[in-house]
């Protein structure tokens, strides 16, 4: 079985260096790029089936170079960010990141991450049955959802997201509960992760996201899908 290739984008070449040993070690094969237009030409040029993207980069950086990759595939994309740029790191969940790692960062957390966002995003089609709530439908063996019968293109992370709510509406599911059903690991640091994807799926199923009807907040606790729509 060919190893699954990583491309790592950072303009500091040691960290650049640091993670792509350990990826290495991990058994992948890693392609390396030191600023957003080397990345974006080797996205194209590669087809990778992640990439570990830092946001502060030279030329493209990372929002960008999300926007820019979401228009042409749908290429998981961990994140590296500093702490201070909780702002930068929400926006790039809400544009369709699927992960975020802050620096400094221990590089066999983000071997584990990697690992649990491509085993989401690679898994093969699980017969299991159609799942409807109100107006939304949602398919796991053909892998989309509709809204009043509108098709509604999620990233696996929302597809994954919004299943685990639809399997039991009305149920309250922890930030912990979404994150590990979403990733397959709970770090309890990342728990707030799931709020910019809530934020995210929201906009693209609800009519109002600013008053959203179908998901729904439990403050303190989580989220719920409603059980009456």
């Amino acid at each position: 079985m060919a190893s699954q290739t990583i491309l790592v984008v950072d303009d500091e070449p040691e960290i650049v260096r640091l993670v792509r040993a350990y990826l290495e070690e991990a058994g992948f094969r890693v392609v390396v790029a030191y600023d957003g237009e080397e990345a974006l030409a080797a996205v194209r040029r590669e087809k990778p089936d992640l990439v570990v993207l830092d946001i502060l980069m030279p030329k493209i950086d990372g929002l960008e170079f999300t926007r820019r990759v979401r228009r042409e595939r749908d290429v998981p994309i961990i994140m590296l960010t500093a702490r201070a740029e909780e702002t930068d790191r929400i926006v790039g969940l809400e544009l369709g990141a699927d992960d975020y790692v802050t620096k400094p960062f221990s590089p066999r957390e983000l071997v584990a991450r990697v690992r649990a966002v491509l085993r989401r995003a690679q898994a093969g089609p699980k017969p299991s049955p159609v799942l409807r709530a109100g107006p939304i439908t949602l398919d796991r063996e053909t892998h989309t959802v509709t809204v009043s019968g509108q098709p509604v293109d999620l990233t696996p992370t929302e597809f994954d997201l919004l299943a685990t709510l639809m399997t039991t509406p009305g149920r309250v599911f922890t930030r912990a509960e979404l994150l590990e059903a979403v990733q397959g690991v709970a770090f309890e640091s990342y728990e707030r992760t799931i709020d910019a994807h809530i934020k995210n799926l929201r906009r693209k199923i609800e009519p109002d996201p600013a008053h959203p009807r179908f998901i729904l907040t439990v403050r303190g606790v989580g989220y719920r899908l409603s059980p009456h729509l």
